[in-house]
């Protein structure tokens, strides 16, 4: 008989290419999003993709709207 192993992966946030490990495994991606708005402005309009299983962590990628102004 077999027998399965679970495991928790961990979350970790990348935007504009810089890693940002997670804040608080208990937030939402949105409460995350809202955590890391002062310090990356941007991130408050960016979509975001994920989770990527990378077979370590959970992958989530913020990426800047595109757009033009006016």
């Amino acid at each position: 008989m077999t027998s399965l192993k679970t495991e928790v992966l961990s979350r970790e946030f990348h935007y504009n290419g810089v890693r940002i490990p997670d804040p608080g495994p208990e937030l939402t991606v949105e409460q995350v999003r809202d955590l890391l708005t002062p310090n990356y402005p941007e991130i408050a309009t960016a979509s975001v993709s994920g989770p990527e299983d990378t077979g370590s962590v959970l992958r989530y990628t913020f990426s800047r709207a595109i757009g033009s102004k006016g």
